[in-house]
């Protein structure tokens, strides 16, 4: 039965940071389960997701056995017709399966109905977390774990349910195995009663928040070491440089003494060849 009660539930920003609690739509969420409705929806989600392929070959399918294998008198065996009948080995199998369709048909106000309760039902179990906004510029798979860690649920199923189509964000979560990120609009009822904890951007529900400033800060700790290895390097040039040119002066008289060396025996032969 419905509750008038209104269902708040814990609000976070997109890198854990804890928020204050939200009051969830009414229209959604007024405290409604029905469990027979979910479980007819669950039901006919898994059977329509069966290919029905499966099938086995009649005695008319059978390759072979159109001869009478023996005489139908005087041999004193009983009489046969085909080599393929039913009971013969390597014969065809009678009333076996064959190639159908397992859809069940559910009609739209029973599927909202049932969607609408497992949304309730994990309200009830303080499952539902309200994310601000999912804003990611590439997908990044350590950014989405971080923030499922930081809520404590890294080791339960986790559905995350965005505003829209968010290919990154479905990216980003691709590769945890607990983890399932699709569209708000696209969940169904199986995929809520699968999840232990479902994540809900803020926007989804109509109620859009505000996102803090806390990632301008973080992507300035990441600039901030950046910004003192490039002060550094500078000095680590003048630092590398300087016993090069220790190096160069002390090879410079060397090379000197070698040139003047050089052009003396020059000259000596050259005045040798004019006498």
């Amino acid at each position: 039965m419905a509750e008038n009660t209104t269902i708040r539930a814990a609000a976070y920003t997109a890198n854990g940071t804890a928020r204050e609690q939200v009051a969830l739509p009414a229209a959604v969420f007024d405290g409604t389960v029905n469990t027979p409705v979910m479980h007819q929806a669950v039901k006919a989600f898994l059977a329509n997701r069966r290919q029905g392929n499966a099938m086995t070959k009649t005695r008319g399918l059978v390759a072979g056995g159109n001869q009478k294998p023996w005489k139908q008198k005087g041999t004193g065996r009983a009489r046969q017709g085909s080599t393929r009948a039913p009971h013969w080995v390597g014969g065809g199998t009678v009333f076996g399966p064959i190639p159908r369709s397992y859809a069940q048909y559910v009609p739209r106000q029973v599927r909202a109905l049932a969607r609408k309760s497992a949304l309730n039902a994990r309200a009830r179990e303080n499952a539902i977390y309200i994310i601000d906004r999912f804003e990611y510029d590439s997908p990044k798979t350590s950014r989405l774990k971080a923030l499922v860690d930081k809520l404590g649920v890294g080791e339960q199923k986790v559905l995350i349910l965005t505003n829209g189509s968010k290919p990154n964000v479905f990216l980003s979560g691709r590769n945890l195995q607990t983890v399932h990120v699709m569209p708000y609009a696209d969940v169904s009822t199986y995929h809520l009663l699968w999840s232990d904890v479902v994540l809900i951007e803020s926007d989804a529900i109509g109620h859009p928040l505000t996102p803090l400033a806390e990632r301008d800060a973080a992507d300035a700790k990441h600039a901030a070491p950046s910004r003192a290895t490039k002060a550094k390097s500078p000095a680590k040039k003048t630092a590398k440089a300087a016993p090069r040119a220790k190096a160069a002066a002390k090879k410079s008289p060397a090379k000197a003494a070698k040139k003047s060396a050089g052009a003396r025996s020059k000259s000596r032969t050259s005045k040798k060849k004019g006498k």
